[in-house]
């Protein structure tokens, strides 16, 4: 097993991979069915194991995703089911989804905290908020077909009561029914501008460009129209949280006040601590 795994390691290396001895790892406990290689390796390997081994491994060589071939995506406390046609949720996002899951805590320690992901992706961020804040109403608008369906699946076998809506997160009468009555308004929309297409072949080559491109000549058109419709669905005080790239910190806060009706504008940082979020209150 050993000499499987580092000899995976090394083609994975050489194949430019970000975390080969963890992907190594990874699909070896995948092809055995384990949590955790090193508490759970068998006595005798599987007679066909270095066959199938030597099969996914090649596989995350052509750079295919790992989530795609193991089909899960650890993100915060879920393990959700992903696959192609549907957005593979990051770990900065985690962040993101941790503000916005303090600010529904806050508001429900007094009523039940309404909240709207928009471009909710693989759902990743409406899920966490519906398992760690048991008694918000969650909403996720999501237009890709693929991504909604792997939302409603997602909810249902971790039994989370999710509202999965198909829309354009943008049009004025999504949500109308919500108009004004949103706790809090979460999004990681797609903000990657035309000329920027992603290095990394698992992003580029295989996450839909619905949740990448946002459109215009800076990637914010999807974003000023999200912004737009979250300032309609926000209560007098509700929180606002989206998701950008570093680069557009900027000149996304300067939308933000240019709309005149929020206040506490400011930017958050990732895990790496960049500039990647923007949040805000409705006044």
């Amino acid at each position: 097993m050993r000499q499987l795994v580092s000899g995976a390691t090394a083609v994975l290396t050489q194949a430019g991979v970000a975390s080969p001895q963890q992907d190594a790892l990874a699909l070896a406990e995948f092809v055995l069915g384990v949590d955790r290689l090193v508490l759970a390796l068998p006595p005798e390997l599987p007679a066909d194991f270095g066959v199938r081994y030597a099969a996914v491994v090649d596989r995350r060589r052509r750079r295919v995703p790992l989530q795609h071939i193991t089909g899960v995506a650890h993100f915060r406390y879920l393990e959700l089911q992903v696959g192609p046609g549907v957005f593979v949720p990051r770990p900065e996002t985690e962040i993101v989804a941790g503000v916005a899951i303090d600010a529904a805590a806050e508001r429900a320690a007094g009523d039940a905290p309404v909240v709207v992901d928009l471009c909710s992706g693989s759902g990743a961020i409406a899920l966490s908020v519906a398992r760690e804040v048991p008694s918000a109403r969650v909403v996720a608008v999501e237009l890709g077909e693929e991504a909604c369906a792997a939302i409603a699946a997602n909810a249902r076998r971790l039994g989370l009561e999710v509202r999965v809506l198909r829309a354009d997160a943008t049009a004025p009468q999504t949500l109308a029914d919500l108009d004004g009555a949103v706790d809090v308004v979460v999004t990681n929309p797609p903000y990657i501008p035309p000329d920027a297409v992603p290095v990394d072949p698992e992003v580029r080559d295989h996450d839909p460009d619905l949740a990448l491109y946002g459109g215009g000549h800076d990637g914010l058109d999807v974003p000023r129209g999200v912004l737009r419709r979250a300032l309609t669905l926000l209560r007098p005080g509700g929180t606002f949280v989206m998701e950008h790239a570093e680069v557009q910190a900027a000149a996304v806060r300067e939308l933000a006040r240019e709309t005149g009706e929020l206040q506490a504008i400011r930017t958050g940082a990732d895990l790496t601590g960049r500039d990647r979020m923007l949040l805000a209150r409705r006044r």
